[in-house]
């Protein structure tokens, strides 16, 4: 068990003991989650949800429209292969 004692500033405010960071890996920058358990006050790092993580990448990325169940992968990739050689070829132009 880690125990630390530091002073709450006029605005509130308590800065979380190096030691206590470094356990739990927090960075500055990164949020923490404060929770009131009978009486004590504890300190942890989000738990990640990955749904909303995925969302969020689904909601920014690049559309799958042209994706076609019944042509063969091998036959989509080559037609992928042969976009890219077009848009390098162009770049280099």
């Amino acid at each position: 068990m880690i125990r630390e004692e530091k002073k709450v500033g006029e605005k509130g405010q308590v800065v979380i003991p190096k030691v206590i960071r470094d356990v739990l890996g927090v960075v500055p920058g990164e949020k923490v989650v404060f929770e009131v358990i009978e009486g004590r006050v504890t300190v942890e790092r989000p738990k990640v949800d990955v749904v909303s993580i995925f969302e969020r990448i689904a909601k920014t990325g690049k559309s799958i429209k042209e994706f076609d169940a019944d042509k063969n992968y091998e036959e989509m990739m080559d037609e992928r292969w042969q976009k890219i050689q077009k848009a390098i070829k162009a770049k280099k132009r």
